[in-house]
This record gives structure tokens, sequence and C-alpha cells, in this order.
């Protein structure tokens, strides 16, 4: 990591962003509201972006790129969430935000329950919606970029979105298999 960040302009900063991602897993931490499920994405994906179009030569100064970046991360990270509610669950983990499961009236740990099931496919609706939002904010950004750069950030939000899209049709049934 030192020899890239030499390379690319990567500070300390930024990487200890993605460290505290690390440690809100780490803590058990979980997201009250909305903006705190949005401050976990950035920590665990949105800084990430923000690295890696550094590595791709966007300067430290161009912000609007790299918010776009963080934006892909943020894109990706709601649509692994929305994918992995019963395996998180499983895990002792949810990253829903407590306040939308108050919304639904639905008791802490039980929002993979049967009878929870609609509230749920709500909830990832939201989810979705949000990666979507993200997303083409992403796809936004991705001008800055040389072709084949442009050309792979395209074909990974493609199939980010497809995955949370997919989640979306398949409603209740969406956690059945993965």
């Amino acid at each position: 990591l030192g020899q890239v960040a030499s390379e690319t302009g990567i500070t300390r900063n930024m990487a200890g962003d993605v460290i505290g991602g690390f440690a809100l897993d780490a803590d058990d931490w979980r997201p009250r509201s909305e903006q705190d499920l949005l401050l976990y994405c950035y920590h665990v994906a949105g800084a990430v972006g923000v690295m890696m179009a550094m590595v791709m030569g966007v300067a430290r100064d161009d912000e609007n790129t790299l918010d776009r970046a963080a934006d892909l991360g943020f894109a990706f990270q709601l649509a692994n969430i929305a994918r992995d509610i019963e395996e998180d669950n499983s895990a002792g983990r949810c990253y829903l935000p407590v306040e939308w499961l108050v919304e639904q009236d639905i008791e802490p740990g039980q929002h993979t329950k049967p009878h929870h099931r609609e509230e749920l496919v709500e909830m990832v609706e939201r989810l979705v919606t949000l990666a979507r939002q993200y997303r083409q904010s992403a796809l936004a950004g991705t001008r800055a970029l040389r072709f084949r750069q442009r050309w792979a950030i395209h074909a990974a939000a493609r199939i980010y979105g497809e995955l949370g899209a997919a989640v979306g049709r398949r409603g209740a049934a969406a956690w059945d298999h993965r």
C-alpha cells in the first residue's frame, strides 16, 4: 500500500477512512439512520472508490471526480447490503437503519422472519433506489477517466446495478437463495 500510495497520491487519511469501516464492523456497529448507513457505505466502499480513482490517475484536487468515485462505492455497497440481508442476519449483522425498522414496526433481530417479508421488500426497494441514484451519479464522473478505465467502471456499474435490480425484481423470494 505504501508503494502504491507514494506513486498515486493516496493519503493516510484515505486509507484511514477504509480502516474506519473495518472498525465499524469489528465494533458490531449498526446504522440508526439512513445517514448512518451512508456513512458506513462511505467507509467500506466509497473510500475504496476514491483510492481506486487515485490509482487511475485522478488528481487529488479533482473533488468532483473523486466524489463520483465514492458514489460508485456507495452504489456497490448498497446493492451488496440488499443481496446479503439474510446472510448478514445469520452472522448477527444488520445494515438496515434502525429508523427504517421502526417505521415498519419490526422488532430488533426479526426483520428476516417470514411474517416481515413484505416490509423487508419495501426496505430493500429503498436500498435499490438509493443504489441506482448513486450509480447514476457515479457514471457522470467517468468522463474524467481514460477510455479503458471508463469502460471498466461502466461494466462494473452495470453488473452491480443488475445485482440490485435482480434483488428488487425477486421481491419476497429474493433471499430464498443467493
